[in-house]
């Protein structure tokens, strides 16, 4: 009997898989005009509060930000509206 119920559970966590097995990490860099040394820090924190952000890596000097999601919680167009929700607009530039 424990064998039994050993092997229901097992194949119940295989066919389960683990929390976020399916989900497809994504990366792309959105061009987001800055005007100062904090706007970075600013758009950063924005987009990293967004549901289903990973990473935010921004640039003054490169006017941008290079976002790693997960694409079955969030899509481009909620992180350019997050951005633009703060008065920086922002354009994908690059997708991976």
């Amino acid at each position: 009997m424990k064998h039994w119920l050993f092997a229901l559970a097992l194949a119940a966590m295989l066919l389960a898989g683990a929390p976020g097995a399916a989900a497809r990490e994504r990366t792309v860099t959105l061009r987001v005009p800055m005007y100062c040394a904090t706007c970075p820090y600013i758009v950063q924190r924005t987009l990293e509060r967004v549901a289903g952000v990973v990473a935010v890596t921004t640039s003054y000097r490169e006017q941008s930000a290079v976002v790693t999601f997960d694409d079955d919680r969030v899509d481009v167009a909620a992180l350019t509206a997050a951005t633009a929700g703060i008065g920086f607009p922002s354009e994908l530039v690059e997708s991976d």
